[in-house]
């Protein structure tokens, strides 16, 4: 490319602690363009686009936007240059209503300028999602009761409420449905269209394929190179962003299920989801599948007592369970990795050793002190059974990668030596290597004995890992399916309400 690009980033170094994220990378794209950047957990992808929106100053390197040098001391002084970012954790305000988020310092007023003319504000708000096709958002909904899928969607909105000159868009598709996803491209295409520079990190690499112009890898904080989707393969890929092939993506299962561990009959809650009743045997992986909004991660919830059904029994173990709270669960020897894992699975503000020791602190205290040298061998045990980067236990997880904060998540749930294990998407953002490792260790889990329930959006992971899969549509079981025998037509038809 000649080095009149539109964006140019040139030799971008950045430390932190003593750690270094980037190393004298160069990258370079176009406007009209859809250029993707991936990379394992920890490869320096957010760091250099964090650099690129201001969040963060390189410590060495040049920024060059249209040939002239550019220094984005702020994300407002990013924002002023065309500059937008989708995070992949969420910046919206959770108190504020999805007109105030999209809105946020256009607010229209009226005669008076401290008079907001909210009419006029929920029809702006509401024109804005339905130009770029995200419809069926309140606009009036605060941002705390909308779905993680519609915290997306207005996120998205927010970053393309003024037209961008750029737009960074990291793991956008994380949290959407395939429908959401569809809209999701459509509107890049015609941003594309208008000369908007996309910048999109994904680790899901079929996405990357079907919508990237040009892919450039990043590995250890360094450029590996920039490679045309026409002229590479998904293995080809992989292997420049973790340095080999991988081997098989899917364990082989070596355990047969054993005894039921969990039964649930005729399981209620009012408006969310009624009459789900199904078994899971120890050995098992349970898969569950459904659309956004089918009721999946409600059951579980109320499963493990962080929500209250309304009818319905619960049993463990053939005995009969009324589980109040959370902890109640954790001391029937159950875990659940929850759907969000900056909301609910991790004290983002602490350490990796007090979030990895959460759940096993009953099992290092003594008379009501916590022994913290057993807690600190305990956990830097498991971080390095899960190559968790960095491996300080001292460093806080608001620090790592979405990779290894979910591996942190993990190793909670893995110290607990839980019989159930709930998994509600192990695997949203994480990379390719990171994924495959987290499904060799549920295998490992079920063929020692736990029994698994696993939901999942992504169908290849469900297909790949159930050895049953039960599919949810409209709150309801809607039906059961051989892990073996099933396809992915079959279980996308049955979630849909569609007779094949």
């Amino acid at each position: 490319m000649p080095p009149s690009a539109f964006l140019h980033l040139k030799g971008i170094t950045k430390n932190f602690d003593g750690t270094q994220a980037l190393k004298e990378v160069d990258f370079m794209a176009e406007a009209g363009e859809v250029h993707a950047i991936v990379g394992e957990n920890g490869a320096g992808k957010s760091t250099l686009m964090k650099i690129l929106a201001g969040a963060l100053q390189p410590d060495v390197g040049v920024l060059l936007l249209e040939g002239k040098s550019i220094q984005p001391k702020s994300p407002q002084y990013a924002f002023r240059l065309g500059i937008r970012t989708v995070y992949q954790e969420f910046s919206l305000a959770p108190h504020l209503s999805v007109t105030e988020n999209i809105l946020l310092g256009q607010m229209p007023t009226g005669r008076f300028k401290w008079w907001v003319d909210w009419q006029q504000a929920y029809g702006r708000a509401n024109e804005l999602l339905e130009s770029i096709g995200f419809k069926g958002v309140n606009v009036r909904s605060t941002i705390s009761s909308l779905s993680v899928s519609h915290q997306q969607m207005v996120e998205i909105a927010k970053a393309v409420a003024q037209k961008p000159r750029i737009l960074i868009l990291d793991e956008p598709s994380a949290v959407l449905s395939q429908d959401e996803l569809k809209q999701l491209f459509a509107l890049i295409h015609r941003l594309k269209q208008e000369s908007t520079l996309v910048l999109y990190i994904s680790h899901r690499l079929d996405e990357v394929f079907e919508i990237a112009d040009r892919i450039t890898v990043l590995k250890d904080g360094e450029t590996v190179g920039t490679v045309l989707p026409s002229a590479t393969s998904e293995n080809q890929l992989i292997k420049m962003m973790v340095g080999r092939p991988l081997e098989a993506i899917y364990p082989q299962r070596k355990k047969l299920p054993g005894k039921s561990i969990l039964d649930v009959n005729s399981l209620n809650k009012v408006d969310i989801f009624s009459d789900v009743s199904f078994t899971v045997a120890d050995g098992e992986i349970l898969g569950m599948f459904g659309l956004v909004g089918s009721g999946r991660t409600e059951v579980a919830r109320c499963i493990f007592a962080a929500d209250t059904p309304d009818s319905g029994t619960i049993k463990i173990d053939s005995r009969t369970v009324h589980l109040k709270s959370p902890c109640d669960a954790v001391r029937t020897n159950m875990a659940m990795l929850t759907e969000d894992r900056k909301r609910d699975g991790l004290v983002m503000q602490c350490s990796i050793c007090d979030n990895a020791g959460l759940a096993t602190m009953r099992l290092v205290s003594r008379w009501s002190y916590l022994l913290r040298g057993q807690q600190k061998k305990l956990v830097q045990s498991k971080v390095q059974e899960l190559s968790i980067r960095p491996a300080d236990i001292s460093r806080k997880v608001r620090e790592l990668s979405g990779g290894n904060q979910q591996k942190v998540v993990l190793a909670k749930w893995l110290l607990s030596n839980a019989k159930l294990i709930i998994l509600d998407e192990p695997t949203r953002g994480v990379d390719v290597a990171t994924k495959v490792e987290i499904y060799h260790l549920i295998g490992e889990l079920a063929d020692a004995g736990a029994a698994i329930i696993l939901i999942s959006s992504e169908l290849p992971e469900i297909l790949g890992l159930s050895d049953r899969i039960l599919v949810m549509r409209e709150g309801r079981l809607a039906g059961e399916f051989d892990g073996v025998q099933a396809d992915e037509e079959s279980l996308l038809a049955c979630a849909a309400g569609i007779n094949v």
